[in-house]
């Protein structure tokens, strides 16, 4: 398949070079050329020039680096390392955990399992964290409490699980980290839309595997991912 870079940014929609599928800008990658040749993943979407784009997807981005999709994309020399897959994954987790540091620094966040309990009894949590190292039972005590609280309605609040204790330690200013909530901000609210897209990325990987082992579609179909408060569970590199 053959899209330029023109076509691939023209109208509300953009194309992924990999399916063919479109989609918001705001749901996919867009991907820069720098000088050099080289491919740049341009995951605020603010790179000068023309891009390219493909789905948010693990298993897209490493089909276009793998099978020269971002060179006939930009119809130029366009060199993409086969591991850029997985620095787009460690960009996306970077970019979320920064995000939470802002949240920190605005008050929003609390750590630790007494401060997180409390903060269920008063009310306004709008996620929980739970480090995807963390004991099962200590993030069932944090659901067991939100349910009392909030009875059918504890379905809304985001859970988020994809950071390890210490990755949630340095973004929190803590030693380490297991429990945190997030009270209802604006700064929050950019956390969350970050970790989403984290989960999405990952979760195609996850998806693709999972299909693959059992004969099901092609890696590189159009995939229905979970809804946003719904984050998967996947241990940090």
């Amino acid at each position: 398949m053959r899209i330029n870079s023109s076509a691939g940014e023209s109208g509300s929609e953009r194309t992924c070079i990999v399916t063919g599928v479109k989609d918001d800008p705001a749901a996919m990658l867009r991907f820069a050329l720098a000088g050099d040749g080289s491919v740049v993943p341009d995951i605020r979407r603010n790179l000068p020039g023309r891009g390219v784009w493909t789905r948010l997807s693990f298993e897209a981005v490493r089909r276009a680096a793998a099978k020269g999709a971002f060179a006939r994309a930009f119809r130029a020399k366009a060199e993409a390392p086969l591991s850029l897959a997985e620095t787009v994954d460690a960009l996306l987790e970077r970019d979320a955990l920064q995000s939470l540091s802002i949240a920190n620094k605005a008050g929003l966040a609390v750590s630790g399992a007494f401060k997180v309990d409390a903060a269920i009894t008063a009310g306004g949590v709008a996620a929980l964290i739970q480090a995807s190292d963390g004991a099962a039972d200590g993030a069932s005590k944090r659901e067991q409490a939100l349910r009392v609280k909030l009875g059918p309605a504890a379905g809304t609040i985001a859970r988020i699980n994809v950071f390890s204790s210490s990755q949630l330690g340095l973004a929190l200013g803590k030693a380490n980290v297991i429990h945190a909530a997030l009270k209802s901000g604006a700064a929050s609210s950019a956390f969350l839309a970050r970790a989403e897209r984290l989960r999405r990325y990952r979760a195609s990987e996850a998806d693709a595997a999972t299909r693959t082992q059992s004969g099901g579609a092609p890696a590189d179909s159009a995939a229905t991912l979970g809804r946003p408060d719904e984050l998967a569970d996947r241990p940090s590199d």
